[in-house]
């Protein structure tokens, strides 16, 4: 009977201490904020309403390249750049996330983008010299977006070898073979053949890093010897190979060092005039490399970027190349992590909500965007509705 009471005494001690213990822990979880508790939900990076307004901008631009999709899958069908366009287009239609992988119009188009798959690795058309690298660099960065389950995993690795192939340097297997004072040493091109230039060399720099390469890569830091002789600016780790004087030295970007009369002019002193698609895409690029905001190149460059907002135009090239701009620009400024920028003129600008309402202001009533500016090929609405995608893409994300 002793026995038994004294079970009892211990059964009813360890309910009360069990009660107490729970009290306490109830008590912590209250006295926790929020915050700590679970995960905060992200905040949207623009406001609601023009966040559905931006779903439905994207929407009848989809809805635009379902009335463009031939017979063979292509986006851009009957035109000379069909797969690198088609290439463009599912890209950045996937980087909405208002479509999927599984959707017939891009499961379509993926077939026909397989079809350029090349044993070399290339994805490119085996009648299209010249055109190598560009191509298989917007051609890797659609069968990233589109791969499922692995799907393109040996298309990917194989293209990344190729394109790496095509870098200017001590590892060029011909033409592109370099040292590292030439001063095209780096960089990419239309192919191996032709001369590097900043914006393939940003698009090339794009799909490796999409496909995985980390930033240390070889080929990443070959890539940064050329970025810096594309910019005007001589400071710590600068422009070796700099034309033009020391006032000139801006801090923008041009589209190659070997060009004797840069795209947009020339500065007084014979040097290569900055302008504002080339200074964004060598900024995205100096991330891709591995820099940070406290770099004194990107510094420089985005002083220059403080001094020259504007999206009413491409800044140094009014309207040539600005739907090619408006997407550089969103890519450069969501890779560098800028939210506000304190522009020179005006108060601070929020560049999501700009350039957001700069394309939806634009639409054509088909749902595509054109530019009157036919330079560059931005007449043409498959490739500058896939640009204007990218672009609100990178913003509303």
């Amino acid at each position: 009977m002793g026995r038994l009471k004294a079970g009892l005494e211990l059964q009813m001690g360890e309910q009360r201490m069990t009660r107490i213990l729970l009290s306490a822990s109830l008590a912590l979880l209250v006295a926790v904020p929020a915050s700590a508790q679970a995960p905060a939900k992200a905040e949207p990076k623009i406001a609601p309403e023009l966040a559905k307004q931006a779903g439905e901008t994207i929407d009848k631009a989809i809805a635009f390249y379902r009335t463009q999709q031939g017979a063979d899958g292509s986006l851009a069908p009957k035109t000379a750049f069909e797969m690198g366009i088609t290439a463009l287009g599912v890209s950045s239609m996937l980087e909405t996330k208002r479509i999927t992988v599984n959707d017939p119009m891009i499961v379509k188009a993926m077939g026909f983008l397989e079809t350029f798959v090349q044993p070399s690795g290339g994805i490119h058309p085996k009648d299209a010299p010249g055109q190598h690298n560009y191509l298989t660099s917007v051609g890797l960065v659609a069968f990233v977006a589109a791969d499922k389950d692995g799907k393109y995993k040996s298309v990917r690795e194989n293209a990344i070898k190729f394109l790496k192939g095509m870098q200017w340097g001590e590892d060029g297997s011909g033409n592109n073979k370099v040292a590292p004072d030439d001063v095209r040493y780096g960089g990419f091109g239309y192919d191996s053949k032709k001369n590097p230039d900043l914006s393939n060399s940003s698009f090339t720099m794009e799909a490796l890093t999409k496909a995985g390469i980390p930033k240390d890569d070889p080929a990443m830091q070959r890539a940064m010897v050329f970025l810096r002789r594309c910019q005007n600016y001589t400071g710590e780790g600068g422009n070796d190979k700099a034309k033009g004087s020391q006032e000139e030295m801006d801090g923008g970007f041009f589209y190659n060092p070997m060009e004797t009369k840069a795209s947009a002019g020339n500065t007084p002193s014979g040097g290569l005039r900055s302008y504002a698609s080339m200074t964004y895409a060598g900024l995205k690029s100096f991330v891709y490399a591995g820099l940070d905001k406290n770099d004194p190149r990107v510094k420089a460059a985005m002083t220059w970027i403080t001094k020259h907002y504007d999206l009413n135009q491409n800044p140094g090239m009014g309207q040539s190349g600005l739907y090619y701009y408006y997407q550089v620009f969103s890519k450069a400024l969501k890779a560098a992590e800028v939210d506000k920028l304190n522009v020179e003129k005006g108060p601070p600008r929020d560049w999501r909500t700009d350039i957001v309402k700069q394309l939806i202001s634009r639409q054509q009533p088909d749902g595509s965007w054109v530019n009157k500016d036919k330079r560059w090929m931005e007449a043409d609405a498959r490739l500058v509705t896939a640009y204007s995608l990218s672009a609100l893409a990178d913003a509303i994300k």
